[in-house]
């Protein structure tokens, strides 16, 4: 991974922290996620409502995740009983939100498109 791409997807989990935070969420940005430790970048609490996001920043037109790093996240999901999502960021349309076994699983990692996250239409909005 590039520096660049580094700063952009810090610079995106710092823009979805602070769109929970001024809807009263507690949020908590996991210290080396994805670094050897398996959990989701974000984690967010509000009245009894959780959930973890695996943030990305990824303007084409599919994201793909490696199965090993999805396979984590199910196991955060299942001992904590958190919900687990994958927050995509669409660069001029914002974030989408996918739930793990909405991916289509592919030979060597799990998939969406940007057409599906579309259709889901699953935004900030409906998490509320």
């Amino acid at each position: 991974m590039t520096f660049g791409t580094y700063q952009k997807g810090s610079r995106s989990e710092r823009e979805l922290i602070d769109l929970f935070q001024q809807k009263g969420y507690s949020v908590i940005r996991s210290a080396g996620s994805g670094v050897g430790t398996p959990s989701p970048d974000i984690l967010l609490f509000k009245r009894g409502k959780q959930f973890g996001f695996e943030c990305k920043a990824w303007d084409k037109g599919s994201l793909s995740l490696e199965k090993f790093k999805i396979a984590e996240l199910r196991t955060w999901e299942e001992n904590t009983g958190m919900t687990t999502m994958i927050a995509w960021r669409l660069s001029r349309e914002g974030w989408y939100f996918i739930y793990l076994d909405e991916l289509g699983e592919q030979k060597k990692s799990f998939t969406v498109t940007a057409k599906r996250a579309r259709e889901i239409n699953r935004r900030v909005e409906s998490l509320l």
